[in-house]
Parts: C-alpha cells; structure tokens; sequence
C-alpha cells in the first residue's frame, strides 16, 4: 500500500532521513511510516543465489573489504580518472555516490565503466529520485553490460535537498523495488539502513524485507559508535537479514569537510568525532587517524565484513580527499 502523503510515494518506508524526532525529511510533520507495521515484500520468495558468486561477495566471505567513497568534480571525466587512479591498489572497490547533492552527474553506468577501465572494481550507486522505472531498468541493464561489481540501490533524497530544488522528484520506485530489480538484472545488490532513524526498532525487519527482494549486502548508514552497529546487526540478523555487513566511516580532513558531512540527513557519529579533527592542530593528520580507529573498531564486529570510507569532499579538494582515503586504505590492509 502506497502512502499517499509521503513525499516520496514509498510503498516500503520509511527512507533514511527520517529525523531524531521522526519528522519527515521535507514535509511538515512526522514521518507517515512511523506508526505503520512493516510493509511486508509481495514479490515472492528470495532470489536464487547468483551464479557464479559475485567476486566482491566471495571476497567479503573470505576476509573484511576497504571500500571508498569515489571523490571526483561533477562532469570531469579527468578529475574522477585522477581519484579512480589514486585509490587503484589501495580499496578494494570504489562507491559512486548518487546523492541529491551531487547533481549533475554522468550516468552510474558511465561512471562504472570509466572506473572500471582504471582496473579498479565499481560499486554503482542507483536512486530513485530522478529516474523513472524504464530509466532505472536501463541503468541496471547497462552496468551489468560493463560489468559493476556492485549495484547500491537507494530510494535517494527529495530534490529539494539537494543542488537541483528546480528538478520535478519521481520516485517511480523505492529501495526495495529497485533492489528486486537489480537481482533480476543478475548484478551483486547493495541496500542502506538507517540504524539511528525512527522507527529504530522496525529498522531490522525493514532491511529483512530489502533480502528477500534481492539485496545481498547492507551498508550501515552512520548511526553512532561500533557499539551501536553491534547493536542493530545482531537485531537484523535476528530478523532474518544474514547477509554482509558493511559500516560507513566518516572522513573529515578539516572544517570544510566536517560542514559536508553534517549536511548528511540523520548523520550520527561518535561523540566529538567531528569536532577532534577541526580542533585538532593537524586536522588532516587527526582526521585520518580518526577514520582508522573507528574504522578498526568496526570491522572487530561481527557479521561486520567491510567498511566504506565516506566522505565529502569540498569543491577543488577531490584530490587531496583521494590521497587520504588511499592512506586510509593502506592502513587498513
């Protein structure tokens, strides 16, 4: 049942920016999921595992990943090649973030492929906001057709959060449906969840139902410290979600950085994480060791099998973002 006052028309609510207070992202008021039961999925059973088993899926089998969010100027094929090739030998994949503040940006798919030729694995994020679903169903097709490691399937931010508030939301699909979608297309799909966002305790059952659509991986969204990524994969794989974990770690590297970050809807980080490094003598320096400990911490839990290195990088900064998210990378091998 579709919920006519969402703004998102999500069937499989509620998305991720979801405040503390349990308001809506952009409608006045609280979030029209809170107080609904889970929205059970109604397209059968769990997809057939994939065959051969994805390599970036048999690799999280065999021991943790680093993946790293792909720094690169909008349109500038020369400045995501120059990110591509400073991480190259240090990450184990790279995610191509499709966020509302990103905008414009070429295709995932011609991303994925302009990464792949670098020779380094692409991890394709895909969103609902601005396709509708034949567009969506084109992209799936094209980053199988070049060979996407990964796909992450998100129900994306509402335009008027992000750089384009003059672009018409579509929202076709949600998350979940686009998830099933992805695994019909044979790609490795990847789903987010919200730990910190109301509903806290439907959030389990919600990523369960993300499962048995297709997803094969979930990427914790930044809810706090490990222990609260402990926390909510012991309740997921309770509620049947077994499936890797992979927990975000934030990457400020100065003032300007930490001011991106908190721009993120329902971003919660370890107390004072943000504040250390843009108090610290050398915030670059700070900020990377900041990324290692908690990103160490992460990865001692279990059901936890990799990390992904977020960060935002300030307009003419890609560069030196990709340094340190290489020396990030490094560290952690």
């Amino acid at each position: 049942m579709t919920a006519p006052s969402c703004p998102k028309t999500m069937t499989h609510g509620p998305c991720g920016g979801v405040a503390a207070d349990g308001g809506c992202e952009v409608a006045p008021g609280p979030c029209v999921f809170l107080d609904r039961p889970t929205v059970r999925w109604a397209g059968g059973d769990e997809p057939r595992p994939l065959a051969p088993e994805p390599p970036l899926l048999a690799l999280m089998r065999q021991r943790p990943v680093v993946v790293a969010d792909l720094p690169a100027a909008p349109l500038s094929r020369e400045s995501l090649e120059r990110s591509v090739d400073a991480l190259a030998g240090t990450v184990d994949a790279v995610l191509l973030g499709d966020s509302g503040g990103a905008r414009v940006q070429f295709p995932p798919s011609h991303r994925a492929a302009l990464v792949q030729a670098r020779g380094v694995p692409a991890w394709a994020g895909l969103n609902c906001r601005d396709r509708n679903r034949v567009a969506l169903e084109g992209e799936l097709a094209a980053l199988a057709d070049v060979g996407a490691a990964a796909v992450h399937c998100v129900t994306g931010d509402h335009t008027a959060l992000g750089d384009r508030p003059d672009a018409q939301p579509v929202f076709d699909l949600d998350s979940t449906e686009l998830a099933a979608r992805a695994a019909t297309a044979g790609l490795l799909v990847s789903v987010a969840e919200a730990p910190a966002g109301p509903p806290v305790r439907r959030r389990p059952l919600r990523l369960a139902e993300k499962v048995r659509a297709g997803a094969r991986v979930c990427v914790v969204n930044h809810c706090g410290g490990p222990e609260a990524v402990a926390e909510f994969v012991a309740a997921a794989l309770d509620a049947g979600a077994d499936v890797p974990f992979v927990a975000c770690v934030a990457v400020a590297l100065d003032a300007a950085s930490a001011a991106e970050l908190r721009r993120f809807p329902g971003l919660v980080l370890p107390a004072g994480y943000l504040d250390a490094v843009e108090q610290a003598r050398d915030p670059a320096r700070a900020g990377v060791a900041a990324a290692v400990s908690l990103a160490e911490a992460l990865l001692s839990i279990p059901g936890v099998r990799g990390v992904d290195l977020s960060a935002v990088s300030p307009p003419g900064r890609e560069p030196t973002t990709a340094g340190a998210l290489a020396t990030i990378g490094r560290a952690l091998s």
